[in-house]
């Protein structure tokens, strides 16, 4: 067999000498020829069309934190809580480090829920709510609060903290008045009985209708606000549906409100104390009592 070379290279396997087979060395200094049945392994094999393109590891980057948002405005986060201990370290151990004061307002818990914060958290601020409801724990935290911007959470682990930075983002943006929504593209709830869900539709067509909103959502306690303006939310009510008061009162005053996806989470431990038709009956008598005009002519 012989090869053929480009012009001007010289053969770099002279012709093995007649009488001698393959496998028999030529002459000194000479290189033994390749025979057909050596493996090449110095030589990656050749691609076939049909083959796949090998897979090559995927390198990322750091994963963005949510922790890693700074805005230039003081945070308060308040969570009311009552018989949370069970839930408490999941829910501290989520909170960015944009939240610079956590204040737990207690409900007379029986459980060891303000040990259990203060061990997660050393410097978190605890105070009583004084008389019993959600409304007025709320309102509770609220006074005690010193941020310029308020957040609040539910303790049940059902919001998440990391979602924090997406509400102050809006009131870093000129945003007055930010709520969670769970009907928005990125939003949801893994937690919204058929019951709750056709009583929160039904409210919330309510309060679009008297109060001219655009609203996805109404009955999630999702919120954060501008301290300035918690004398205009003017808040009085006692129980759950101080959620709606806000909504309808930030409404009323004309306040800039803006809404971000929010995924609800069901409860880490222990049972809801909240009671969806109670409940959702104060909710509307709330929106009927506070709409535009109810309060002329008494």
């Amino acid at each position: 067999m012989s090869t053929t070379l480009p012009t001007g290279q010289p053969s770099a396997n002279p012709a093995t000498p007649s009488g001698s087979s393959p496998g028999t060395p030529g002459p000194p200094g000479a290189r033994p020829r390749r025979r057909a049945a050596d493996r090449i392994a110095d030589r990656a094999p050749m691609r076939r069309a049909g083959d796949r393109p090998p897979v090559r590891p995927l390198v990322r980057g750091p994963a963005r934190r949510a922790g890693d948002y700074r805005t230039r405005h003081t945070v308060s986060l308040v969570v009311p809580a009552r018989d949370e201990a069970r839930n408490i370290p999941w829910v501290f151990e989520q909170i960015p480090s944009c939240v610079d004061e956590v204040i737990l307002v207690d409900g007379s818990s029986r459980d060891a829920t303000v040990t259990m914060a203060r061990a997660c958290r050393p410097t978190v601020r605890d105070v009583d709510q004084g008389a019993p409801g959600k409304g007025n724990a709320l309102r509770a935290g609220f006074a005690a609060a010193t941020g310029e911007y308020i957040v609040m959470i539910d303790a049940d682990g059902s919001m998440w903290p990391g979602e924090i930075p997406h509400f102050l983002h809006f009131l870093d943006h000129g945003y007055d008045f930010v709520k969670g929504s769970r009907r928005m593209a990125g939003g949801g709830s893994l937690d919204l009985t058929p019951l709750r869900a056709l009583g929160n539709k039904a409210l919330l067509l309510v309060v679009n209708r008297l109060y001219g909103g655009l609203l996805t959502d109404l009955c999630y306690g999702y919120c954060a606000f501008r301290r300035d303006f918690l004398a205009e939310l003017d808040l009085r009510a006692t129980g759950f549906e101080i959620e709606a008061e806000m909504i309808a009162h930030a409404l009323r005053s004309g306040l800039r409100i803006a809404e971000v996806p929010s995924l609800e989470l069901p409860r880490r431990s222990g049972r809801s104390h909240l009671h969806a038709v109670s409940d959702g009956r104060r909710v509307l008598r709330t929106l009927l009592a506070e709409r535009p005009g109810a309060g002329e002519g008494r």
